[in-house]
Formats: C-alpha cells, sequence, structure tokens
C-alpha cells in the first residue's frame, strides 16, 4: 500500500514539475525595423545568457525565453534596446533609432574627413584614449589589441624592438608594409610617435578607401592624426607610468651538472659502444669541483637563471601642453621612456627614447568664421638609444646558448667577479 502512495505522489510530482517549465518559457516573436523599413541581422539576446537569434530578411525573428527574460535589440549605428518580456504578449514589434552620436564621429579618409554613417569602405578607427590606457611603449604595439583583421607582431622579445603590420596579406611596391601618412604627410614613421601624442588613428584596409594613395597603398593605410592645439587657456597634462616586468620561462630548466655529464657520456656511447670516447670526469674538472658536484653541494651553473633580471622597471613619462586663440592654436609634446630588458644580465639590455613634437596653426584671414589662409608647422624629433643580446640564426643567438651552455663552468671567479 505505501508502495502504491509513493507512486502516485512521484507521478503527482512529475506533472507538477513538467507545468512548471512549461510555464517558464515561452516563444516571441516579432518584426525589427528602422523609421522606413524593415532590418536584417539585427541581434535580438536573452540578456544574461547566450540565448539569441537574428532577424531574417523581412526583419522578422522568433525567440523561445523564460517569461521574465529582459531582451537586448542591437544592430550596428543605432541605439541598443531592452525590451522586458511579458507572459501576456507573444509579438513585438521593434522601432530603433539610429545613433547620432556614434555614425556622426568623424572618420580620416584620403585626404579629407567623412562622418562614419557615409563610408562605404572598410575602414577601422582607434582613438587616442584607447591607445594612451594600455600604456605600452610603441603606438604599433596598442594597436595589437584593437584592430580587428589587422595583423601586428613583434620582430622579437627585445626591449625597443620594432614591430611589423600585415593589413591585406603580403604585398609588393617593394615593401610588405602599409604607407603611413601623420597629420596629412605621407611616408612619415609611427615609431617616432609617442603613444600619448596620438589623437586617432584610422586604417584603411580595402582598395577603395586606399586608392587615393595609388600603388603605395598595395599594402593598406594608416592615417595618423596628432593631438593638436585647440582655441582657449593653455592646458598641460601628464602621463606616466613605473612597473617592472619579469621573464615568463615557463618552468624551462636546464641540465644541472650532473645530468650534463650523464647525458655527455650517453651520447658518446651511441657513437663508441666500447667506451673509448667517454670522458674521464676526475681528469677533465678540478677535484673540489667534482667532489662538490658528486656530494650535491654545487649542481653547476643554471645560465638562464644567472642572466635573467629579476623586476625590471620600466618608467615613461610624457607632458603635452595645448592651447591657443581663434587666430592660433599651438600643441607640445614631450617624453621619455626607460625600458629594461629581462634577459641579459649582467650587460642588461637597456631601451632609452626621447621625443618632442611641436605644431600650431596660424590663420591670416577668416571669412564668416571660416579659415581662408593659413600656415603652420608640424615638427616630430625622436632619439633613441638601444642595448641587448644578440638575437640572429641559432648559431648567433644568446637566447639559445644560454639553454645550450655547459653548466660545468662557474658563472663567478674566486673573487665574487
Amino acid at each position: 500500500m505505501k508502495f502504491h502512495r509513493l507512486i502516485v505522489v512521484c507521478l503527482l510530482l512529475i506533472l507538477f514539475t513538467t507545468g512548471l517549465v512549461a510555464q517558464a518559457t515561452l516563444t516571441v516573436k516579432g518584426v525589427v525595423s528602422d523609421a522606413n523599413e524593415p532590418l536584417v541581422g539585427v541581434s535580438v539576446i536573452e540578456k544574461g545568457t547566450l540565448n539569441g537569434t537574428s532577424t531574417d530578411i523581412d526583419g522578422q525573428f522568433s525567440l523561445t525565453v523564460k517569461e521574465d527574460a529582459l531582451l537586448e535589440i542591437s544592430f550596428i549605428g543605432f541605439t541598443t534596446q531592452l525590451i522586458r518580456v511579458d507572459a501576456n504578449r507573444a509579438r513585438y514589434d521593434i522601432t530603433l533609432v539610429e545613433d547620432d552620436v556614434w555614425l556622426n564621429e568623424v572618420v580620416v579618409v584620403g585626404y579629407g574627413v567623412q562622418q562614419k554613417k557615409l563610408i562605404t569602405g572598410a575602414t577601422i578607427q582607434v582613438k587616442g584614449d584607447d591607445i594612451e590606457k594600455l600604456n605600452t611603449t610603441s603606438v604599433l604595439g596598442a594597436l595589437q589589441s584593437q584592430t580587428p583583421g589587422v595583423y601586428i607582431t613583434q620582430s622579437s622579445g627585445q626591449v625597443g624592438e620594432n614591430y611589423r603590420i600585415n593589413i591585406r596579406g603580403l604585398g609588393t611596391a617593394s615593401s610588405n608594409e602599409p604607407l603611413y601618412v601623420i597629420d596629412g604627410v605621407p611616408g612619415g614613421s609611427i615609431n617616432a610617435l609617442n603613444p600619448s601624442d596620438i589623437e586617432s588613428i584610422d586604417i584603411l584596409k580595402d582598395a577603395a578607401s586606399a586608392a587615393i594613395y595609388g600603388a603605395r597603398a598595395a599594402n593598406g593605410v594608416l592615417l595618423v592624426t596628432t593631438k593638436q592645439g585647440k582655441a582657449g587657456k593653455t592646458q598641460v597634462s601628464y602621463d606616466g607610468y613605473f612597473g617592472v616586468q619579469n621573464a615568463l620561462t615557463n618552468g624551462v630548466r636546464p641540465a644541472n651538472a650532473k645530468e650534463y655529464m650523464s647525458l655527455i657520456n650517453e651520447a658518446l656511447m651511441t657513437q663508441d659502444p666500447t667506451g673509448g670516447l667517454l670522458y674521464n670526469w676526475e681528469e677533465e674538472l678540478p677535484a673540489d669541483l667534482l667532489t662538490a658536484i658528486n656530494n650535491g653541494s654545487w649542481n653547476g651553473t643554471n645560465w638562464l637563471k644567472e642572466s635573467t633580471v629579476k623586476d625590471a622597471p620600466i618608467a615613461s613619462h610624457s607632458v603635452n601642453l595645448t592651447g591657443g586663440s581663434d587666430y592660433s592654436r599651438f600643441a607640445m609634446g614631450f617624453s621619455y621612456l626607460k625600458q629594461t630588458g629581462t634577459i641579459g644580465y649582467p650587460a642588461t639590455p637597456e631601451y632609452n627614447r626621447y621625443t618632442a613634437r611641436i605644431n600650431s596653426q596660424h590663420s591670416l584671414w577668416k571669412k564668416d568664421g571660416r579659415d581662408i589662409i593659413t600656415f603652420g608647422e608640424n615638427v616630430v624629433y625622436s632619439n633613441y638609444d638601444k642595448k641587448g643580446v644578440q638575437i640572429g640564426t641559432m648559431y648567433s643567438n644568446n637566447i639559445r646558448n644560454l639553454l645550450k651552455m655547459t653548466p660545468l663552468l662557474p658563472a663567478y671567479n674566486e673573487e665574487g667577479d
């Protein structure tokens, strides 16, 4: 009897739970449009989940969500809308509103500027504020995480090493580098600029956007706009940071003295199984050194560890001044960067860079609030000093040599030098 009652209770619980599940979700449908026509590809997501869909060619969508779900409707160029699902409503006709701020942002293209909403080519814009927040040592280093479809790599891990950028694949015109246009002047060097001097960077990726520059733009174009003077009181800003760096060796441990001696003789045994080539370590090494190795009081020299700089410092200081009037504006920037390498002690790699930038614009003739005749200058100075370890081929690469160098040589002499 008790068993039958238990079965009845279980069945009732199952039916009750099924009813709860059925009541917990519902399917919502609708159409997303702007002021004129349906929108294709609008993202409709149940906020806080991975449950979502997109509108079809007629702007329609259908999505099964929880009764109390919050729908997030988003589309490029339009303001994102949040709509709370009503259990008594199954259809939602949604009208998106254009994001005027986003669409009216100015983008540099070719020899002029356009609003984002008027551009049909493939362009990417990165603001100077986004670059400055990353606290990188170079402009291209900051772009690595900001530009989809643009491949940026550093030639090596050496301090002060330049970056390589690839926008449209391997190119022609005697170089794979894109064309740099700095403040309207083609052919400048972006490595001479301090990241805090950047106002914005526009990357022209496709042929249509870069066509105005001809063959020089075969590998894409980077349009760099530096900070310009503005009418008003003189403003002074400072940006700086200090930090430390440590080498990430991923647990790499070269062979110690005993392991090295054993491996050497194992290798020689493969050449001469009779053992005729084996080292007699009692003859090869000083007696006190061999004794220290055998009793474990000295494990040999770990050259990678000896050459690693712990807590290598990095510091950057930048000062910018801007100001002017309706007829004359100026901007100046000065910076100093010092970075110490993490591998190479005692000849520690070091990178020092000094930059200075001055630009001004002066109006000789204004009419109806517009500049008719203007003149100005844009001067950029950069000086750097770099020293480091050899990073050439496998036979002239100091990092490789650290890993293969014999641990049987002491790092210091008896005087500790």
